[in-house]
């Protein structure tokens, strides 16, 4: 098992992408916090999976710090923080409130700098077991290039592309690595409301046709699941990727790389 002895902290642990790393770093052999607004999560359900429930707002720096507080109490140090949690609004600039604006930075970028800062302590603790630690950050494919009408969700995904930059030159000497995943279409409830929103620019397309033209739009004709982030984020905390760092891992089945893209 690659994670055997390792103790985890997910952030949106309780979400479609969090879950599944949640469930990944489970059967890897780590102690897992899945930590979120509530234990049901955007899926509305709760498994009993084994890992342990942290209510946490991102948003909020005394929840971050009660979380981390609990990680130190229980398991003594962290090993690998994931600060999956994010939100997505479907908006151009001109549609977009400024509190919208706002909380979508609060969610996406305060959030990782929150959790990562409170995190820094139980990491450098992990990092001096003879093994790094990992924090892995959530960008997108729309941290680089932009779908139409999603110009706040774009901004806050550059945004963290640079903070994890940042993060790995400061803490790499302390043996911790950060890494940013840059998912693109992958299936769950937030890619599910982009197909029902004024933002898809359906046109009066069915959810079956947009569906398929997302599909389409794509090199390998299919988007991602909630697995195939699952699997890239286990081998960034992993020993395996002790020498990676500093670097925005792309996992789009190719989509970013054509030279045009089907504007849906």
């Amino acid at each position: 098992m690659m994670l055997d002895g390792k103790t985890a902290l997910v952030t949106g642990g309780r979400g479609g992408i969090g879950r599944a790393i949640v469930a990944r770093f489970l059967r890897e052999g780590a102690l897992v916090y899945a930590a979120d607004l509530t234990p049901e999560g955007s899926l509305s359900a709760h498994d009993d999976d084994g890992s342990i429930f942290v209510k946490l707002d991102v948003t909020q720096e005394a929840d971050a710090i009660a979380a981390m507080e609990q990680v130190g109490a229980e398991a003594g140090q962290l090993d690998i923080l994931v600060n999956a949690a994010g939100i997505e609004i479907e908006k151009t600039i001109e549609q977009t409130t400024l509190e919208e604006w706002n909380q979508s930075f609060a969610v996406n970028v305060n959030g990782t700098f929150l959790t990562s800062k409170h995190a820094l302590p139980l990491l450098r603790k992990g990092a001096t077991s003879g093994t790094s630690a990992s924090i892995i950050n959530f960008g997108s494919y729309d941290g680089f290039i932009a779908d139409p009408g999603l110009a706040a969700y774009c901004a806050t995904k550059g945004a963290v592309h640079a903070l994890t930059r940042a993060m790995a030159c400061d803490h790499g000497p302390e043996g911790i690595r950060v890494n940013a995943i840059c998912p693109g279409y992958v299936d769950t409830p937030m890619l599910q409301s982009f197909f029902t929103g004024d933002g898809s620019g359906g046109g009066g397309k069915t959810i079956d046709q947009l569906q398929q033209a997302v599909r389409d739009v794509h090199p390998m004709r299919t988007y991602g699941t909630p697995d195939d982030i699952a699997n890239l984020v286990n081998w960034l905390a992993s020993d395996e990727a002790r020498y990676a760092s500093g670097q925005l891992w792309v996992l789009d089945g190719g989509l970013s790389a054509q030279v045009q893209q089907m504007k849906l």
